[in-house]
């Protein structure tokens, strides 16, 4: 019997994010967001400041002017990221005719996460400052924090509650709270898994044999020079045939294994020292053919179903995501076409279906890859063996994310329809114009 095929299938889409010239009021000395690791933007935003009671004024009223930055715009799950939360224009001023020294104020603060993560980064700033007259305005001062990744996807960071303590003959607070929380945002950060996409794969010489055959198993994408496992599968189970291989330098490999064991449904293929799904790849469907003898007086029946492939087809290959205005920026948002997977191989053999994006291109500028996030859907059509699973939601990238997948099971196997509710993150100064990037699917 000949090998059932197992290809692999990738689908292009293009993303295009059309900022129309009539959406817009555009004004002279525009200019691209602060790249990873620079300044948030500086936001504005009403603020209730209540001086120290020794002052015997009444709140203040007024508004702030901030800004939040973060050393990396582009974190991993599990990464520490710093933030340092700049108060631009204090609300409050020095509530007293007395001037301050230089170096006696210690400023506090939050800010506040929004999008994939919630919660507060606690922030505080170093006892140093110029000097205040009399009534005059606090200076400018900024306060750093760190704080954990724990989701994938867009985080925003605005501007929160801060203090200003002084230790100059007394001590004293002025706490300074947003008025209509949250404050507007100033910094996104595009946060990814940290489990990276396996791509490995094999295919097999045949697809059924008899007991004591050897079988040739044929890998890609590979880690380059790894050691490689293959064994074989009775159901989710190990057998005790097996052999070894190495990868090339482009990661492919090439060897032989013999199976034994009866009981054999599949094959497949690892690196390391045990079968692991993040570093492995099928199993590929194997059948050891029943050569038992038939009994005097019978006849053995014998009928074969013939495997299929697995295969995706699209709806369409373009996808035009919202506009949005210059000077504002936030969500371009669309849906992915359609996807249709359908696995007709049999076999123990799930599926995954993983999508990549390259930058957005536009006039003079670009939107980087990590600010395309999506929300995947899956659903199972009736009757299918297999049960599929959305990806999680969160950034896509140039590295890539799972969108859907199939585990491996006894029986795989059925028809799936896969979609994606997409965002793009534009910051807010991004020139006018078209802007469009290729998003790239692999099913595997």
């Amino acid at each position: 019997m000949g090998s059932p095929p197992t290809s692999r299938r990738s689908r292009r889409w293009r993303l295009v994010s059309l900022f129309g010239a009539t959406a817009l009021a555009v004004t002279a000395g525009g200019a691209l967001a602060c790249p990873a690791g620079a300044a948030g933007t500086n936001v504005d935003f009403a603020t209730h400041c209540i001086p120290p009671a020794v002052a015997g004024l009444p709140p203040i009223d007024g508004t702030t002017t901030a800004s939040v930055s973060v050393d990396d715009a582009a974190p991993k799950v599990g990464d520490t990221v710093t933030v340092t939360y700049t108060v631009v224009t204090p609300a409050a001023n020095n509530p007293t005719a007395l001037a301050l020294p230089a170096d006696i104020m210690t400023p506090t603060g939050k800010v506040t996460l929004g999008g994939a993560q919630s919660g507060d980064v606690t922030v505080t700033g170093p006892k140093k400052n110029d000097p205040v007259p009399g009534y005059g305005t606090f200076p400018s001062f900024s306060m750093t924090g760190t704080f954990t990744v724990t989701s994938p996807g867009a985080i925003t960071l605005s501007p929160g509650d801060y203090n200003i303590h002084t230790s100059y003959i007394l001590e004293l607070d002025t706490p300074c709270t947003v008025t209509n929380p949250p404050a507007p945002v100033s910094q996104t950060v595009t946060a990814t898994d940290s489990t990276p996409v396996n791509n490995r794969a094999i295919s097999l010489s045949s697809a059924s044999g008899n007991a004591g055959d050897s079988v040739t198993v044929s890998g890609r994408n590979f880690t380059p020079g790894a050691a490689v496992t293959l064994a074989g599968r009775s159901g989710s189970s190990q057998t005790a045939d097996t052999a070894t291989a190495t990868a090339g330098s482009d990661g492919s490999f090439s060897a032989p294994i013999t199976v034994v064991d009866k009981t054999t449904t599949g094959i497949v293929a690892y690196e390391g020292s045990a079968w692991s799904d993040t570093a492995g790849a099928g199993p590929a469907a194997y059948v050891v053919n029943d050569t038992t003898p038939v009994p005097d007086g019978s006849q053995k029946l014998t009928t074969t179903v013939k495997a299929g492939t697995l295969s995706m087809s699209q709806a369409g290959n373009s996808v035009a995501l919202s506009a949005v205005d210059f000077g504002q920026g936030g969500a371009s948002t669309g849906a992915l076409q359609t996807v249709t997977v359908k696995d007709f191989r049999g076999g123990p053999a799930g599926w995954s279906l993983t999508g990549k994006v390259t930058d957005f291109t536009g006039p003079g500028a670009k939107i980087g890859a990590g600010k395309l996030s999506w929300t995947p859907s899956c659903a199972t059509k009736a009757g299918s063996p297999s049960t599929c699973a959305a990806g999680s939601a969160g950034a896509v990238g140039t590295a890539g994310a799972t969108l859907a997948s199939a585990p491996d099971s006894a029986v795989t196997g059925g028809e799936f329809t896969v979609g994606a509710g997409l965002s793009l993150d534009v910051p807010a100064f991004t020139p006018p114009g078209s802007y469009s990037g290729v998003l790239t699917l692999t099913l595997s």
